[in-house]
């Protein structure tokens, strides 16, 4: 807190500058105070966290404006796999340097975000570093008791389901780093470029989700991947038809063509797509409500008993062996 007639801080006035307008929400109290209110409802209060960082989620050169989309869309992708709405959130930005070319644009398109997914900013803290450009969300959304959507409650004969397509932000981030693209117009690598700035988090299939899933994760670190930490949550195994993983257009022709091959797509992280498991008796009046909702969904394969590793299949119905399931920071 500043002193009554003192200066401000140059952090108080970056604060006030870019981010108390987009403060709107009443319990935000305008950032000026040590926290925030979110207001209790009945509903159970669901928490997500995710740091984006310089070099490893976005380039140094792509617009602030993508990165912070990025920043709120992944924490938003969670909240939605959970079945949960979102109710707000708080920001952490590590700057190397203030700049108001960057800061003017990151905090304007944060601020369409946050209005477009009714998840206001409620406070957070922005910090100097040496290092790499850091920016870290934590969301809340809020689901009614006892409904949140878990990773531990798949079941055998459960479809599995994922929306949209599968790989196009792997994909993009080679477009990006000039790796073999042959054959793609400007169009498509530009569509392609985008599914890795931009992630399109399914909000609008969270009541779906929480009303048909019997367990639920959003795709982050690559399908094949997730998938097996999702059955090895919940004890189970699965079979994955390949074939039936939805690909872009864009996908398909690189695929076609032999610059990109299924594993490069299936295991490739930033899909930010939901990953749900569907009990059989639910699955037409999720798929009509996924309709409903405007949001592709696909049945890629079935849960089985046991607690082997998932298995991924070709067309003909043999096994494929993935070399790598999934991105790991580590």
């Amino acid at each position: 807190m500043t002193a009554p007639g003192a200066k401000a801080s140059g952090e108080d006035d970056l604060i006030a500058r870019y981010f108390r307008p987009l403060a709107t929400d009443p319990g935000a109290f305008g950032l000026v105070d040590d926290a925030a209110l979110l207001k209790s409802s009945g509903d159970d209060l669901v928490v997500t966290t995710d740091a984006i960082i310089e070099g490893v989620h976005f380039l140094p050169d792509d617009p602030p404006g993508t990165v912070a989309r990025k920043a709120l869309r992944v924490n938003l992708s969670d909240l939605a796999a959970k079945g949960a709405v979102p109710a707000g959130f708080v920001l952490t930005v590590a700057l190397r340097e203030a700049r108001d070319e960057w800061l003017a644009p990151f905090a304007r398109v944060l601020g369409e975000d946050a209005s477009a997914f009714g998840c206001p900013v409620l406070g957070g803290d922005t910090v100097s570093t040496p290092g790499p450009l850091m920016i870290s969300v934590t969301a809340f959304g809020r689901v009614p008791p006892g409904k949140m959507v878990r990773r531990t409650t798949a079941k055998p004969g459960d479809r599995i389901a994922v929306t949209g397509t599968i790989g196009d932000a792997a994909l993009g981030l080679r477009v990006l780093k000039g790796i073999a693209s042959e054959g793609l117009d400007t169009a498509a690598r530009e569509l392609l470029v985008q599914r890795y700035r931009v992630p399109q988090p399914r909000s609008a299939l969270a009541l779906a989700v929480r009303d048909h899933a019997s367990a639920a994760m959003d795709v982050s670190d690559g399908l094949a991947g997730d998938l097996a930490k999702l059955c090895a949550a919940s004890g189970v195994s699965a079979a994955v038809d390949l074939g039936a993983v939805p690909l872009s257009a864009p996908a398909r022709a690189l695929l076609a063509n032999s610059s990109a091959d299924i594993e490069t797509m299936v295991s490739g992280g930033d899909d930010y797509e939901v990953l749900c498991a569907v009990p059989e008796n639910r699955w037409d009046s999720f798929v009509a409500a996924a309709q409903q909702a405007g949001v592709q969904v696909t049945a890629i394969g079935r849960i089985e008993a046991g607690t082997a590793a998932p298995r991924f299949l070709d067309m003909t119905g043999q096994p494929v062996v993935l070399k790598r399931l999934s991105y790991s920071h580590f």
